[in-house]
Formats: C-alpha cells, structure tokens, sequence
C-alpha cells in the first residue's frame, strides 16, 4: 500500500486522527461465522493478510449463543463441511449443534484465524481519492477505524413446558421448534400464512438432498422437481389435507429463484398429523393472552414465538448503494452476486446454505489473492526501480 497516501489522508481527515487506526494489507472480513471463517482460511491458503471483526465474544456466536439445543444440520455433512478441511471422519452423517460448534473453532485454530472480537462495525465505505475500504468499529465505547488497499435465535422447548405456544412461521425452523415443543408436553400451534414444500429429509435411508444433487446431473431442473415431489407423495402422503399447501412451483426452482428453501420434514409432519401441532392460518390481531386468527378463530397463548426468518443488517453499516438491495442481499442474482466494485465482496448471501457460503469463499479468496498479489509486485517493481534510480545518481 502507499503509506505516504495514507499519511495525506490522515493529516486531512481530523475524525481519523481521533481514533485509533489500524491499517490493514488485505481485506477486511466482517463477521466470524462459517462464512467469514471460509474466506480467512481460503485467504490464508492464498498468502493474503486480512482482518476478521466481530462484533460478540466468540466465533459463530449465533450458533453459540442463538440456536436451540437441539439443532442438527438438515443436510449430510458432506455438503455443509468448510473449504480445505472436512468434518471428523467419527461424526454422524448430521452433525449436532454442539459438534458443528466443535467444528468451527477447530477450524479457527487449523488456520489460525484470530477475530477481533467485540468489535461492532458501525460503517463501511470506500473512500474514492486514496482507494481505501474505511471500516469504523465500536469495542467498549473506545472508536477504531480500519483502513482496507464479511441467525436466527429459537429457545428450547424445555422453556415452554405445559403452555400453549403460537409459532408464527413454517419453515424448517418453525417446523422443528413446533417439534420441540411437542416433545417437551407444550402445545404448539404453528402459522402457515403461506405455501410450503415438504420433503422427507430421507428416502430408502438416502438424503433427498443428495439424491436431487444426483439426479440433476443428467435430468433438467423441472423434471427433477416433478421426480422429488412424487416421492415425497410417496413417503409422506397428501399434505394439503392438514393445512400444509405446496407452492406452484416446484422445490428447486423455488429455491433458486426466490431462496425459499424446502421444509426437510424430521418428525414434525407426524404431529400435524396426529393433532400435537396445530396447523392455524395467518394472524388478523393479538389481545392480551389471546390471538385472533384470520378465519375469525380465536386461540388462548401463553407464548409467542417467531420463526420467521432474519433479515440481513448490512444495508445499516454499509455505505455503498449499488451492490446490495434494501433488504440486505446483492442485486445481481446467482451466481453474479458475490462479486461488486472497488473489492467489495459477499460470501454466504446465495441462500444456497453452507455449500453455497463455502463455494464463494474460495471464489472470493482466488479473486482477492490474484488482485492482491499483481499490486504486491507492482509495489516492489516501483521499490526496485527507485532504488536502481538512486544507486545510479552516486
């Protein structure tokens, strides 16, 4: 980098010389999670400095700290596992919560990937004149600029023991906490407000998951979808007489075009099916103890709980209007979306899950390493032939 444009950019800004700065000779990676511990790897495999902030205490902290108990990944960990270093061959086929943990900080360790905790970003933007990523950071109260040449929270059932509880959502997480809550003598009743796909996670013992990776090697899309819906019709029966309505579109094109992701049904379609889950549509009002639903049914609650979904903040921090839309994912649709200008990147905003999050980190980590390493030696040309300039005038 050109320290003496630095130093310019320093005597001019009065705001930097105020805080304390750090000045970086790579990226900068916003977040700790597997998505920003993918890209630290895959940039350390290339040789590029960078700097990973954090804003909680711990990497992953919404695993850590905002996932329930009994959380597994929905997927096989073949396609959920981090570039450049597989799960434990003695881990089960869907690792547990604590394991994927486990995974993660061991991944942290391999690679020697040190995140600058508590350190929460409050802007990001690209100064235009010396070509730096200005990232401005708050870590107790004291202020730090970085100058750059990166879900959900559902509580156990155990808390909801012997009361009537109202999930609003029916995805994969609102599914899975109905069914926690069953299994803990509550009593779920979960708002469908919309259609939904569900699939079995599992078919003759194979992961349906798989089995579409398979079957899309030689089959189009549509027909894949019409091959995964017969199946699930198979395994799991006519859900739309429990409430439970499919969506026009099938299962893959839905979520390649829209990033609404199937349900992997693990036990919850059992206790719609038995009464245990009560399948309720979308909410008109609430009232103290009590929910008005649109069909003008009225149900007592103790609790309510939403599973409808996170939202992306980056729109709140990042000062930059070209790349992400309002509602925090990049404008350009998949696969073009990890890329945006002045080396401003986006890893794991596919919806495509961890696979999806793996693959743009070593995507990213190539395009960064060539970037940083063409303007390293450009740098040490310009060292060299300085040098050669000032040799030849003694």
């Amino acid at each position: 980098m050109d320290q003496g444009l630095f130093r310019d950019l320093l005597d001019q800004d009065q705001d930097l010389s105020k805080r304390k700065w750090t000045l970086v000779n790579g990226p900068v990676i916003v977040g700790a999670g597997p998505s920003g511990l993918a890209t630290a790897a895959c940039l350390r495999d290339q040789g590029v400095p960078f700097v990973v902030l954090e804003r909680a205490e711990c990497i992953a902290s919404l695993w850590q700290n905002r996932t329930y108990d009994r959380l597994k990944l929905h997927l096989p960990k073949q396609f959920c596992q981090l570039p450049k270093l597989p799960f434990p061959r003695d881990f089960p086929e869907y690792p547990t919560k604590k394991q994927f943990i486990g995974y993660l900080e061991s991944y942290a360790k391999h690679f020697d990937i040190n995140p600058k905790f508590n350190e929460c970003v409050q802007s990001a933007s690209y100064d235009e004149t010396s070509g730096f990523w200005r990232v401005k950071t708050v870590s107790n109260k004291a202020k730090f600029e970085y100058i750059a040449a990166g879900l959900w929270w559902l509580p156990s059932g155990e808390k909801f023991k012997g009361q009537k509880v109202l999930v609003v959502g029916c995805g994969n997480s609102g599914m899975e906490l109905s069914l926690d809550l069953c299994n803990h003598n509550a009593s779920p009743s979960m708002v469908v407000r919309s259609s939904v796909h569900v699939l079995p996670r599992e078919v003759f013992g194979k992961s349906t998951f798989e089995i579409a990776v398979s079957m899309m090697k030689w089959l189009p899309l549509w027909l894949v979808d019409k091959l995964m819906l017969v199946l699930a019709w198979l395994v799991l029966g006519n859900v739309e007489k429990y409430g439970l309505k499919r969506p026009a579109m099938g299962p893959l094109e839905l979520k390649n075009t829209r990033g609404k992701t199937p349900v992997l049904d693990i036990g919850a379609l059992e206790k719609i099916k038995s009464g245990d889950i009560n399948v309720v549509p979308g909410i008109k009002r609430f009232s103290y103890k009590q929910v008005e639903l649109v069909n003008s049914e009225k149900l007592d609650i103790d609790s309510v709980v939403l599973a409808t979904g996170y939202r992306s903040n980056v729109p709140s921090w990042l000062q930059e209007g070209e790349f992400f839309c309002k509602n925090g994912f990049p404008k350009a649709p998949f696969p073009h979306g990890w890329k945006g200008k002045a080396g401003l990147y986006a890893v794991g905003f596919t919806r495509r899950g961890l696979s999806g999050a793996a693959s743009d980190a070593i995507r990213i980590a190539q395009d960064i390493a060539k970037l940083w390493k063409d303007e390293t030696n450009q740098h040490k040309n310009i060292a060299l032939a300085c040098q050669r300039r000032c040799i030849s005038q003694f």
